[in-house]
């Protein structure tokens, strides 16, 4: 149905656009586009294991619609509308929850307005040879808390995306690259944590042929409305492409100002050139600071067989070692198909097999 939609929009959109193009000279395009991802994954803990189907192993799955409009003398208006979609079982509704977004670009730059991924997180995906999805992501977002429950945040401690946002990215300077990025909790006056929801950050990062360097750093205020807690996280990234071979970095902290919180992670890792598609490795360590032994060290490895531009295989394999406080697990891209129960101390492996279409 929405793929019926969005064929009568375009073509109700190409007429409106030709029938315009007679009196003026800017012109507009609307494109779908979209990801369908699915793997099957079997993932085991010293508890338990669970085996089934996947959405997202490689990338999320998504179906979104984007447009842009040349007002001339430069400038430019843009839409981007994104939604995720469980390949898997369907799901059970459809809303433009990864982005939503009206943006006014020009040689200033672009000031972008709606819902869309947190500076911070920006880097945690770029410098994770996995992008931070399927059985070998980092998971390093929400390294603190995951749950408005736990942390009073409405998305968590470092989430990936922030809603009602006003967002200024640079304009193309040389290398050089970033952003700034302000969200409103939208709480009334009255209360006495009225900022209760609100986050602000900022990126830069340089980025000049196999070079690729960034930081980031982001707070977020939560607690209750009647006590804050701020939330703060920062990180930094780099990568080098060689040609044979893609080392990347990066290290993540983020903290609370409510029983001396702190979480740090480090990831090395790198993706290979192989045949016809690309080998990928990553080690990765998540601390608990103000916990003895709650430490977890994390391995993956990964391959991607390019079929055509827009169709891959992929398999990948990942082993976890929590110490004897510590629980984490994996983080699935599914709807359905929930992570093995990971009591403190357990080791988990996890592995899966699946195909991605790009359109």
């Amino acid at each position: 149905a929405l793929v019926a939609i969005a064929a009568l929009c375009a073509g109700a959109g190409a007429s409106a656009q030709s029938a315009s193009s007679a009196s003026s000279s800017s012109s507009s395009s609307v494109t779908l586009f979209g990801v369908a991802d699915v793997s099957i994954a079997h993932l085991k803990s010293d508890t338990n294991k669970v085996t089934g189907l996947s959405s997202g192993g490689v990338s999320s799955s998504r179906l979104g619609f984007r447009g842009v409009e040349d007002l001339g003398n430069g400038l430019k208006a843009g839409f981007w509308l994104e939604g995720g979609i469980p390949v898997d079982n369907g799901g059970s509704g459809f809303k433009f929850d990864r982005r939503s977004t009206i943006s006014l670009m020009g040689g200033f730059g672009e000031v972008r307005l709606g819902r869309d991924k947190t500076p911070a997180y920006l880097n945690i995906e770029t410098f994770d040879p996995f992008g931070d999805v399927g059985v070998g992501a980092v998971n390093g977002a929400n390294l603190i808390g995951g749950t408005s429950v736990a942390v009073g945040t409405p998305e968590g401690s470092g989430h990936k995306r922030v809603s009602n946002s006003i967002n200024y990215i640079l304009p193309k300077m040389g290398g050089f690259y970033g952003q700034l990025q302000y969200g409103f909790g939208e709480k009334p006056d009255g209360i006495a944590n009225d900022r209760l929801g609100s986050s602000a950050a900022v990126r830069l990062g340089y980025q000049s042929g196999p070079l690729n360097v960034a930081a980031a750093y982001g707070t977020t205020r939560g607690g209750t409305e009647a006590k804050g807690v701020d939330y703060k996280a920062w990180n930094v990234g780099a990568a080098y492409n060689f040609g044979m071979i893609k080392p990347m970095a990066q290290f993540a902290t983020e903290r609370g100002n409510a029983n001396n919180q702190r979480v740090d992670m480090y990831l090395i890792g790198a993706t290979v050139p192989l045949g016809a598609g690309e080998l990928r490795a990553a080690y990765s360590q998540i601390s608990t600071k103000r916990v003895n032994d709650a430490d977890t060290q994390r391995f993956a490895i990964g391959y991607g067989y390019n079929l055509s531009k827009r169709t891959q295989l992929y398999a990948a394999l990942a082993h976890i070692k929590n110490d004897k406080n510590a629980k984490r697990g994996f983080g699935v891209s599914s709807s359905s198909l929930t992570g093995p129960t990971i009591a403190a101390g357990d080791k988990a492996t996890g592995y899966e097999f699946g195909i991605r279409h790009t359109f």
